[in-house]
């Protein structure tokens, strides 16, 4: 037979909260029950002390008392009268002692012959007192009042002691007595206390979704574990839009000070494209979806990524939580890879394009047009070689030349042609300054190319569309611009394009309006700024931004 022991039962919320309130009752009640007993018992010290004083000065000056007491055999004519007295009053004990503290006559006879409890000056001098003493093994309220002389022999003199006794109340009867209604009272208290408890436990657990205090605990050091274990910015919303919790990570990338929680993202001053994904605002034409997925946001310098969800309980909403990764140094990466990038283009392009070069030289060789091969190859060359010869000659940065042949391969496949400007004129740049140029050149063109390719016009003799880039550069500073032969910017949006998710085409998800938002925070971070413009023949981007001395004169300098 194999036994198995029954697993050990941890007590619930409700029942914990029970025994705890049960507790706090009780100790209440003991609390309650022990003030009533001290005030009992100082009441009947105080009533019955009087009352026994009384009692033992009015036997004390009995005359019958303060003339059998000189006499021989006292007890014979005192006990009667003391009995009596203890009937009479309902008292426990009285008593009779002389000079010397020696008992003559008491209600128990046992006690005579005895010395007085209490043997001090109280007793052997006239003097009047009342405490508790213990008589006959039995701890009593008594009061001891002197008997003085009465006869003109012995007037005034200290003849002996009359002591009147009352025992204390047990503590059941002085509970009883201190109030007929109190057990009735603590009943009631205790049924309230226990109802009030099993209550207060179900309103806590619903509270708490039915969660006992262990899972709790538990649910709280996982929550911590998580939130600052791991490499990602987490932020919670209540429905309010009020920071309910937010990690070290996601303060520090959306720059958030200490004590942001309770606070308000309007508080906070968060607007804009953060705030329309932090909120779950939807998106202008589109159903309202508050999830989204890999986002991609610009705050203050920083390239962030972000993942939001609503937090739903049995249909109510609780609030969403939002996580962040940090991709700008990917986005640094990239950037400065744009040049290797562009490089590949050029050489896809020109295979492709190179392609159907050969493709119209073999068709030519195929009917016999020998001499129109010529010529076509002549034509080709000189394309080529004035195409080399306009960007090579200036534009002296090598990365950002390959960036611009590229992007003509690229713009002619689109029947669109890029153009030179005559007037540009660019050296070679530090690395770092090579990458940010290229990028915002890169973007401008994409954009370029996509208005003029999307909104050629057709007609006035010109049906061509045309991109054309110029380069200024002069000690301190780099100046882009880029025109092209597209529909232009509606002066109202003139500042809304370089607002991150802004477009005017369909792209996927977060990857929408990223490109002239990413050019002009290049640009700001560089002490710069882009703008746009519309001309007669379209739009003109205008990019400026901060470099360093040009390679070559740092490389002379050095020299």
């Amino acid at each position: 037979m194999v036994i198995t022991s029954r697993p050990h039962r941890r007590q619930t919320l409700a029942g914990e909260l029970l025994v705890w309130q049960l507790a706090i009752v009780v100790i209440v009640l003991a609390a309650v029950a022990a003030v009533s007993l001290a005030q009992s018992k100082a009441t009947f010290d105080r009533v019955e002390g009087r009352r026994v004083t009384a009692l033992a000065e009015e036997t004390a000056g009995n005359p019958l008392v303060r003339m059998q007491l000189v006499r021989p055999a006292p007890a014979e004519m005192l006990a009667p009268l003391l009995q009596s007295t203890l009937t009479r009053s309902g008292v426990t004990s009285a008593l009779v002692a002389d000079t010397d503290g020696e008992i003559v006559a008491a209600t128990d006879p046992t006690l005579v012959g005895t010395r007085m409890p209490g043997d001090g000056p109280q007793v052997t001098e006239a003097v009047g007192w009342s405490g508790e003493l213990p008589v006959g093994g039995v701890t009593q309220l008594v009061a001891q009042a002197p008997v003085l002389g009465a006869e003109k022999k012995n007037a005034g003199d200290h003849l002996g002691t009359v002591m009147i006794g009352r025992t204390s109340p047990s503590v059941w009867q002085r509970l009883v007595g201190a109030s007929s209604y109190l057990l009735v009272y603590l009943g009631v208290a205790s049924v309230l206390g226990l109802a009030g408890s099993w209550l207060l436990a179900r309103r806590i657990k619903r509270q708490t979704f039915g969660m006992e205090p262990r899972e709790i605990a538990g649910l709280a050091e996982h929550r911590e574990a998580m939130l600052f274990g791991i490499a990602e910015g987490v932020v919670a919303l209540d429905p309010h839009q009020r920071l309910t919790l937010v990690n070290a990570v996601g303060r520090g990338l959306l720059d958030l000070p200490e004590n942001c929680v309770g606070m308000s993202l309007a508080d906070l001053g968060i607007e804009g494209r953060l705030y329309d994904v932090l909120a779950g605002t939807p998106r202008e034409g589109e159903p309202g979806d508050p999830a989204r997925r890999d986002e991609v946001v610009i705050r203050r310098g920083r390239v962030l990524v972000m993942n939001r969800m609503d937090v739903t309980k049995d249909g109510r909403l609780l609030g969403s939580v939002t996580t962040l990764r940090d991709r700008t140094e990917l986005a640094q990466l990239e950037r400065e890879l744009g040049s290797f990038r562009s490089s590949a283009e050029l050489l896809r392009a020109q295979a492709h394009e190179f392609s159907n070069q050969l493709h119209t030289i073999s068709g030519l060789i195929q009917i016999n047009e020998h001499d129109e091969v010529v010529r076509y190859v002549r034509a080709l060359r000189k394309h080529r070689e004035s195409l080399d010869v306009s960007i090579t000659s200036r534009v002296g940065d090598r990365a950002v030349a390959a960036l611009l042949m590229a992007k003509s391969a690229l713009a002619a496949e689109r029947k669109v042609r890029l153009k030179i400007s005559e007037r540009t004129s660019l050296d070679r740049l530090e690395p770092t300054d090579s990458a940010d140029v290229a990028t915002v050149l890169g973007n401008l063109v994409d954009n370029a190319v996509d208005a003029a390719a999307g909104g050629a016009r057709q007609g006035d003799g010109d049906p061509e569309a045309w991109v054309e880039v110029e380069l200024r550069q002069d000690a301190s500073s780099v100046e882009i611009v880029v025109r092209d032969s597209g529909p232009g910017v509606a002066p109202e949006l003139a500042q809304e394009v370089f607002l991150h998710g802004f477009t005017t085409k369909a792209a996927q998800g977060g990857d929408r309006g990223i490109g002239l938002a990413l050019t002009r925070l290049v640009c700001k971070r560089r002490g710069g700024e882009v703008s746009v413009a519309n001309t007669e023949e379209g739009a003109m981007f205008t990019a400026r931004m901060s470099v360093g001395r040009p390679a070559d004169r740092a490389t002379e300098a050095v020299r």
